[in-house]
């Protein structure tokens, strides 16, 4: 959003050298994340071949960059910036305990920090795995400003001599996004607060560079309902899983903008041209934002009645092939209209919907067809099945009003609620005891298929009870 209102440059970098945490096929998962959502990048990786570039200041996977990276380390320590550590895991660990059992915040004790150039040397010929650390300034204080949270200060005696190169030679992020960031001309780093006690470390990676930092944005936390940090206990957290669970791409755009920053106070359904035209980082809030699941819900459902029918017919159509049926294109545009206000996921298409679109025999118990009403005189369901059959199955024309028109007086001859009668009716032609308006319903579904289900409804009724008479 920034980069659009300010007319900037979009740029998707792969950040990588955590090999550690890398997961095969994670590359296609964001490229098609950010495709669902309609965030177009300006220059990165080639989403069909991440081995090639799109813009000129690639390479975009930093895994591709370590040359790079490398060169600038060595320019740290040349410069007497960083320096080698030979510490082994082994002697960390201890340094770790020791600082534990004193109750002091794990820190490295700078044992290579000022080593003899003997000993330096010794320790070199033996081609011991070592890694690069920066040489934190002993005193005084970084301090630099951030866009939402004001003026921020660290004592330089707090912080460690973080390491920069790892003994696998890859670089660890503070090191590769501040080398990255400025070789790619990043002006604003947006970003979690809680990268903020980075921050420090970055900042003092730039002064050692002689480089002038980028702007910082630290944004609140998301947090989930019962206000812990949002993760997988709260349910759906990665794009993806929100897209198979049904919501619209539109509306998860507009629900992530406005978490910490709002247009006005009141305003919360927000086209992507309205954010773009508006947003600044002047109205981001500070404190963290909750990830109501409800809201989010209430605002799919707003998108989902706001989309055309032909549109919506189109985005409903794999939630209901899911199943594995064929469903039939003509006969969805129809149904749209009569479940579209009663759906706030796509997913709900199916359980509202699916009966329209099966063939055979439905799925229900004869409890359910009878229900509370008929439960006791399954004798009684049969006859008002008969009774409805007989009334229109020549029916002209079959239309909801006219079948309406038809079967409502019915209840009164039959000495029913309406209710009753139009519930039994529901079960009969759609399996389930909820569904959309039930004229309209067998309109859409045709005399042979509703005629056909109330006659397998009476079917099974006599099937019923002549095993209940043997």
């Amino acid at each position: 959003l920034l980069a659009r209102h300010e007319g900037g440059v979009f740029i998707v970098r792969l950040e990588d050298t955590d090999r550690t945490r890398y997961v095969e096929g994670a590359e296609q998962a964001i490229f098609e994340s950010l495709a669902w959502l309609g965030l177009d990048f300006d220059e990165g990786p080639d989403p069909a071949d991440p081995s090639r570039d799109i813009g000129d200041r690639g390479p975009y996977v930093q895994s591709r960059r370590l040359e790079i990276h490398r060169r600038h380390v060595a320019g740290l320590v040349e410069a007497g910036h960083a320096y080698r550590c030979y510490c082994t895991p082994e002697r960390l660990d201890q340094v770790r305990k020791d600082l534990q059992r004193r109750r002091l915040p794990p820190k490295y004790d700078r044992h290579c920090r000022d080593l003899p150039e003997a000993e330096r040397q010794r320790l070199e010929s033996q081609e011991l795995p070592t890694v690069v650390r920066f040489r934190t300034p002993l005193s005084g204080r970084t301090r630099f400003r951030d866009i939402i949270r004001g003026d921020i200060t660290f004592e330089n005696d707090t912080l460690d001599d973080f390491v920069l190169l790892k003994s696998d030679g890859f670089p660890v992020y503070h090191l590769a996004n501040v080398v990255d960031d400025r070789l790619m001309g990043i002006t604003h780093i947006l970003r979690g607060d809680e990268w903020l006690s980075s921050t420090p470390r970055h900042v003092l990676l730039y002064q050692a560079f002689g480089w002038e930092p980028p702007a910082f944005a630290h944004l609140p936390m998301i947090l989930g309902p019962d206000r812990s940090k949002l993760s997988k206990r709260h349910g759906d957290t990665s794009v993806l899983e929100f897209r198979q669970r049904g919501f619209l791409p539109e509306a998860l755009f507009n629900f992530l903008a406005l978490l910490g920053w709002s247009l006005d106070d009141h305003t919360e359904i927000i086209d992507r041209e309205t954010f773009v035209r508006h947003f600044s980082l002047d109205r981001v809030l500070a404190n963290p934002a909750v990830f109501n699941f409800d809201k989010l819900t209430w605002m799919n459902g707003v998108y989902v009645r706001d989309l055309p029918e032909e549109e919506l017919a189109e985005r409903t159509a794999p939630f209901l092939e899911r199943e594995g049926r064929p469903v039939d294109r003509g006969l969805l545009r129809r149904v749209v209209p009569l479940i579209r206000e009663r759906i706030k996921l796509l997913t709900e298409a199916e359980e509202m919907a699916g009966f329209f679109f099966l063939e055979g025999e439905l799925d229900y118990g004869t409890e359910t067809l009878l229900g509370k009403k008929f439960a006791d005189d399954p004798a009684a369901a049969s006859g008002a099945l008969e009774t409805v059959l007989r009334r229109i199955s020549d029916l002209q024309p079959w239309d909801h009003e006219t079948l309406e028109g038809a079967i409502r007086p019915l209840a009164e001859e039959l000495a029913l609620k309406t209710g009753d009668l139009f519930g039994l009716i529901r079960v009969a032609v759609t399996g389930r005891t909820a569904a959309p308006p039930l004229f309209e319903t067998m309109a859409v579904l045709g005399r042979e298929r509703s005629l056909e289900r109330l006659r397998s409804a009476l079917r099974r009724l006599g099937a019923e009870a002549a095993s209940e008479s043997t």
